[in-house]
């Protein structure tokens, strides 16, 4: 019999988990990892966080683990069609691979504003190792930068350009960015942090056109103000790669739509990382979830469930943000109406922030705290009673408090 074969489009941190998932649980058969870019997988995440080590990009995994772990790896080679009925993977030259099952990992793209003057030149966005370098590139010029965009990718890249002394105006269409990730306290905090660097933040307001006449000089705002621009970074967030799945007929809605296994709603396809949607057993609600470690996560569930091996997700949701020296790094997900209480770290600069409801932890954030943020993993997953007078208390262990957690932790089903 001919050894089954495996295909994995997108050589993301969802790809590449999945693939040494497979291997991990005892799949023997064949593995191709696909993907469009030219370099072998790498590690987005410290992209925007330090502009730096660009032509030697930290790598997903060293390139003789593919040779050890028996992982084809096509680069280069962006896939133009999947044929379900056929079962082929087609490529551009119009070979086909023959495949027993699809993993779709195509992550993201760079959502544009859709407002005149949006491709001039220097107008850039950041998703990949080609953007990345064309902002170092920037940097070396100098500004005046403006953002568009006070998420995570926006303001790191902002810490970034004020450490090389670069004039930089954040623009954000929330009052305050971040809100709706980190709550009002916590977001203010940031803000402050950054207009303490001397970064200009924005709230409210939107663009509606760059002007240049072939660069970008200008950046007109909603209530009429304009800004001086040498450099623009859009970060208005983005949307799914999921075309390739659209046009094989999966369902689609905000994402690949799949259940907490992988599978989509073609059996020969699966879908993991930023392009899908999943239920969160921490939210209850459908969504997406673009952060590295929830790829990651994710990709080894599916790539377990591919050859056989029954797996779920059950760990909260994790990201961190590096900007002008702080980490900042969070577990779980509040909602509106969550108590909120703060842990007082060792200096002024250090917490541990909590969002509480029914007496149970639902998130936690921290800065410059990485022990003291850990020990709350198992308290958020174990979904065990609290008292918010301990969580503050820095003379309560969290640890003690974790141990507790960790021996209750439930086994939880998403749809």
């Amino acid at each position: 019999m001919t050894a089954p074969h495996h295909v994995i489009v997108g050589g993301s941190a969802a790809g590449v988990a999945a693939a040494l998932a497979m291997r991990r649980n005892g799949f023997e058969g064949r593995i191709t990892l696909v993907e469009a870019a030219s370099e072998e997988p790498y590690e987005r995440p410290p992209l925007s966080k330090s502009f730096i080590d660009l032509d030697a990009p930290r790598r997903i995994l060293p390139p003789s683990t593919y040779v050890e772990e028996d992982i084809d790896l096509l680069l280069g080679m962006p896939v133009a069609a999947l044929d379900v009925d056929r079962k082929v993977v087609r490529l551009p030259d119009g070979e086909g691979l023959g495949a027993d099952a699809v993993l779709v990992a195509t992550g993201v793209n760079a959502r544009r504003l859709g407002v005149p003057g949006e491709y001039l030149e220097h107008v850039l966005v950041l998703r990949g190792l080609a953007d990345a370098r064309a902002l170092a590139a920037r940097l070396d010029v100098g500004g005046p930068w403006v953002i568009v965009g006070g998420g995570f990718i926006g303001l790191e890249a902002a810490a970034v350009a004020r450490g090389r002394g670069i004039d930089v105006t954040v623009v954000e269409a929330m009052p305050v960015p971040l809100a709706g990730v980190l709550g009002p306290a916590l977001a203010a905090h940031v803000q402050r942090m950054h207009e303490r660097e001397g970064v200009r933040i924005l709230g409210g307001r939107t663009v509606t056109e760059f002007v240049g006449e072939r660069e970008v000089e200008k950046v007109v705002l909603d209530d009429g103000s304009v800004l001086d621009a040498a450099t623009v970074l859009v970060g208005c967030g983005v949307e799914p790669n999921d075309e390739l799945a659209r046009d094989a007929g999966v369902y689609c809605n905000g994402g690949i739509v799949a259940d907490r296994h992988g599978r989509t709603s073609v059996p020969w396809i699966w879908a993991a990382g930023d392009v899908a949607t999943f239920v969160s057993p921490f939210t209850g609600r459908r969504q997406r979830i673009e952060h590295w470690d929830v790829a990651n996560r994710l990709g080894t569930v599916t790539g377990a469930n591919m050859v056989g091996v029954p797996a779920v997700n059950t760990d909260a949701p994790y990201f961190w943000s590096d900007q002008y020296g702080h980490r900042l790094q969070m577990y779980g997900r509040h909602q509106p109406g969550d108590q909120f209480v703060v842990r007082p770290g060792v200096t002024t600069a250090q917490f541990v922030a909590f969002w509480v409801r029914d007496g149970r932890v639902t998130a936690a954030a921290a800065i410059d705290s990485p022990k003291e943020l850990r020990a709350t993993k198992p308290l958020i997953e174990g979904r065990v009673p609290v008292m918010a007078s301990d969580l503050i208390d820095p003379a309560v262990s969290l640890r003690a408090l974790g141990r507790v957690a960790s021996s209750t932790k439930p086994d939880r089903d998403g749809a």
